[in-house]
């Protein structure tokens, strides 16, 4: 039997953010609508003005198990708060949010109800009639039952509707193919409301500790860059997280008028125009000296006196130096750091930026000139930046999210990212650093005493499917020959004379994979750059092949169905493809972490599920899986993991009916918390 079900919840408020989850004490389930065949029921459960349904547990469960297909516009969220609540169902779904993500091929747009119901034209009754509700602040379960009764019952017969339209369009010719896509979507999402469920544990004194030290880290980074910064511009005060002002200290440069300036500047300018942009519409930035003001004395307040010459009660601040006690003289000594931007991709509304990836460049440029001063600031500013990140995203995160039993409950989405690559929330543990060296991970601890916390990770499994896809014979024979691709890299780039480690290669060597280039280099990683292309030669010709694919079909199709749309793309002048990066990034990093990742993620559920085993899937985070170890467990869990690798190549092979000619690798390690770990 197919059911629309869909839940109405109380939501509380914590640390100033709102929570929706079960898993908060206060928060309750007020209602449950279950549209069918045969009726469509809603199901009291707290309210302010009516009494719960007699029985409601009951006809909700009835309805339950007799379902084989839960019909759901957010299904996770529906599950988890079922489940939650005592509810069983252990069926399949279908998400309707998730069946339109799939027919979007990559585009992005809206995938709420209200939306959708616009796009489709389903039944006409407005959406936003619990918007003022909402607004103000009222409890879910104090709305009147009857507005609140009326706007599910509407949800229901909304997401029948949208999810009968959706079959439609999957029957349609031109997307038989996602119907493989939509199926291990589907079980995909189910796995992800369980890991979501089981949560993970938090060792809030260790995370105090991890907290801590990066502020420690912080402390000291931030007394080094001033020290320097005062040598580059002056008594100039320079606030490192204004975009503002770390842009001139940068680049020596700043806009004469912002607001003209951000409206003359756009990415698709040409390099001569751009040039002619910073000529006339910027100007130099100097070096400062401090004067002490002469009006105030350098005290910042002077001493005004009344109409009759008297002192007046209170000092006021000094105009002219703004209570400051100084005045900044220009040197006409050039500050900051000199270097010029060369193209209107880095301008910005407040100069230039000063991302992640232009820093990292500059610093390449530093190194190649010798200036290694200015290269260990920029690296200094980066890993600021990071221990920043870490501090607001991760530490905070954690804080924040852990609920008061010690469980942080990791919140996956798979519509979020255009490749259908999971992402994360509340906290996103999906931006964590790649390695075995955060030590963010050392607060992730076992529910059990003497459990353990297992991590199953795919090894070089983003190459391994660009070599699959290329069909490169030099990646083949190297995957297939175990060839150390990571050392190849750091001999390349110590022979070219920069000596570096495996280590810190590795973030070169698939690069070259996703468009990246050896712009702003050293000499040494631009060598790596230019030789990846000559060496898998496969790979560029299958690059080219794509290309041409996106502009005949406007879409790309991966093996397993999934289609990407390149609806505007087209070839320049100079011969290049717009959008070129993405045509030759989503079909890897899908079929990777979208399909293949997924894969080997249910076979593991399903495998501990046949075998009773108590250990549990608690997180899964870029091509690995995070595993919660009973301490009877250990070895089973490792035998488990060797068992679904030896089978993963096969069921690639016979779920989309492909001949994967490369194997797959899961390297699993195990320790009393996520970070430290021994392989298995």
């Amino acid at each position: 039997m197919l059911t629309i079900l869909d839940v109405e919840n109380t939501t509380c408020k914590r640390d100033g953010k709102q929570h929706f989850d079960p898993f908060e004490a206060e928060n309750e389930l007020v209602m449950i609508g279950m549209l069918t065949p045969e009726a469509e029921t809603v199901v009291t459960f707290t309210h302010s003005d009516v009494e719960p349904t007699v029985n409601g547990h009951s006809i909700t469960q009835d309805i339950l198990d007799s379902t084989t297909l839960l019909v759901c516009h957010n299904a996770a969220y529906d599950l988890t708060w079922i489940w939650e609540c005592g509810f069983k169902y252990e069926g399949k779904i279908y998400d309707t949010m998730l069946g339109e993500y799939i027919l979007n091929k990559g585009i992005k747009s809206p995938l709420t109800l209200a939306y959708l119901s616009k796009k489709y034209e389903l039944t006409d009754k407005k959406l936003h009639t619990m918007d003022d509700y909402f607004k103000s602040g009222t409890s879910t379960k104090d709305i009147p039952h009857w507005e609140l009764d009326e706007y599910l019952r509407y949800d229901l017969r909304s997401t029948l509707e949208l999810y009968t339209k959706q079959q439609k369009r999957f029957a349609n010719k031109e997307n038989t193919s996602l119907q493989s896509v939509l199926d291990i979507t589907m079980d995909t999402c189910f796995e992800l409301a369980l890991i979501y469920k089981r949560g993970i544990r938090v060792d809030l004194i260790e995370l105090e500790k991890v907290k801590a030290d990066f502020e420690q880290e912080k402390a000291v980074i931030v007394e080094e860059l001033t020290d320097f910064m005062e040598e580059l511009m002056g008594a100039t005060p320079i606030n490192i997280n204004s975009p503002e002002q770390l842009s001139a200290l940068v680049f020596s440069r700043k806009p004469v008028n912002k607001k003209q300036w951000a409206l003359s500047i756009n990415p698709f300018m040409s390099d001569a125009a751009f040039k002619k942009a910073m000529g006339s519409m910027t100007q130099a930035v100097y070096k400062t000296r401090a004067v002490k003001c002469v009006k105030c004395n350098g005290t910042g307040m002077v001493q005004l006196l009344t109409k009759k010459g008297k002192p007046r009660k209170n000092k006021n601040i000094c105009k002219e130096c703004n209570r400051q006690g100084f005045i900044l003289r220009n040197t006409k000594e050039l500050a900051g750091l000199k270097f010029t931007p060369p193209k209107a991709t880095w301008a910005s509304a407040s100069g230039f930026s000063t991302g992640k990836g232009i820093l990292e460049t500059l610093e390449g440029i530093a190194l190649r000139k010798g200036m290694e001063r200015e290269a260990h600031f920029l690296a200094k500013l980066r890993r600021l930046n990071a221990v920043e990140s870490y501090l607001s995203s991760f530490v905070s995160g954690i804080e924040k999210y852990t609920k008061a039993n010690g469980m942080l409950h990791v919140q996956l989405t798979q519509h979020v990212t255009s490749t259908a690559r999971l992402a994360g929330r509340n906290p996103n543990m999906q931006n964590m650093p790649r390695g075995g060296t955060f030590p963010v991970k050392r607060v992730f601890i076992s529910r059990w005493d003497y459990g353990k916390i297992m991590e199953a990770d795919f090894g070089q499994l983003e190459f391994r499917v660009a070599a699959y896809l290329s069909q490169d014979e030099v990646a083949i024979s190297e995957v297939i020959n175990g060839f150390d691709v990571h050392q190849y890299t750091a001999d390349i780039i110590s022979a070219a004379g920069q000596q570096t480690s495996r280590q810190n290669a590795k973030m070169h060597t698939f690069a070259p994979l996703y468009g990246a280039s050896g712009y702003g280099r050293t000499p040494s990683e631009a060598e790596y750059y230019s030789h990846f292309m000559k060496k898998y030669r496969g790979i560029a010709k299958w690059h080219k092949s794509l290309a041409t694919e996106a502009l005949t079909e406007r879409k790309i199709t991966t093996p397993s169905g999934r289609q990407f749309a390149f609806p505007d793309v087209a070839r320049r002048r100079d011969g290049t493809v717009t959008g070129f990066t993405m045509i030759k990034n989503y079909p890897v990093q899908s079929f990777a972490t979208a399909d293949i990742v997924p894969v080997a993620l249910l076979m593991m559920e399903k495998t501990m599920k046949e075998r009773g085993l108590n250990s549990c899937i608690v997180n899964t985070v870029h091509d690995s899986m995070v595993v919660d170890v009973h301490p009877d467990e250990q070895d089973a869990m490792v035998k488990l993991v060797a068992d679904v690798e030896s089978k993963l190549v096969s069921t690639v092979n016979t779920l989309w009916d492909i001949d994967f000619n490369l194997p797959l690798s899961l390297e699993a390690k195990m320790g009393n918390n996520w970070l430290d770990q021994v392989d298995c």
